[in-house]
């Protein structure tokens, strides 16, 4: 009983800490559209005051499906509960993504690779949330899809791979992240060229020592 009881609890955590995590992801692009099409209700409004009313917010929205889930309500409402939880964020992500197009595309004080960045941001979220949570979405409300085993287990299997996709995601988004990435790689592709041009030359001066 006591494994059962734990297994259930580590359930319903990772499934509040999922549900928080798609809020944040909602987060992130309201962020980068404010950025660029509200820039000075961004620089004089968001302050540490919003961003905590903000984070407690997405921590506390999640319970409206925890608490059903806990007391085992109607299996259906749990289910319809998440997907419509689910599916408001993508109309949300389309809006952010579209406005924040529309905008840096008739700015010109934004740098050229400040604008694909922020656009690179936008859509690699939107690509992760469809990707990852549509197939969760469609298992909810579609009864076919319930009894179906191969997208139970499709479902499953992404909806299980979000941590690793939001840890990729918060990498990419920090600024510079991929430059240093990308100068690593030129570091070390430099340093082996310059290993292999040294084994030449050393190669080329035993060859012309020899005697003829």
């Amino acid at each position: 009983m006591q494994v059962d009881e734990s297994s259930e609890m580590s359930y319903y955590i990772y499934m509040f800490g999922e549900m928080a995590s798609v809020g944040f992801m909602v987060c992130i692009s309201l962020e980068r559209y404010l950025v660029i099409v509200k820039p000075l209700w961004y620089r004089y409004k968001w302050n540490i005051k919003t961003i905590v009313v903000v984070c407690a917010v997405v921590w506390t929205v999640p319970l409206i499906y925890i608490i059903p889930l806990y007391f085992k309500v109607n299996f259906q409402l749990v289910e319809t509960i998440f997907a419509i939880y689910h599916l408001i964020p993508l109309p949300l992500f389309i809006f952010f993504l579209v406005g924040t197009i529309k905008a840096l595309s008739g700015t010109r004080s934004v740098p050229a690779d400040e604008k694909r960045r922020i656009v690179a941001i936008l859509v690699v979220v939107f690509l992760i949330y469809t990707l990852l949570f549509l197939p969760s979405i469609i298992w909810s409300l579609v009864e076919q899809a319930r009894n179906s085993s191969f997208f139970h287990a499709l479902a499953f299997i992404f909806l299980n791979i979000n941590p690793l996709a939001d840890l990729t995601m918060y990498f990419f988004i920090r600024k510079g992240a991929i430059d240093k990435f990308l100068k690593s790689l030129c570091c070390c592709k430099i340093s082996d060229d310059l290993q292999t041009n040294s084994i030449d030359i050393v190669n080329m001066s035993a060859s012309c020592d020899e005697p003829v």
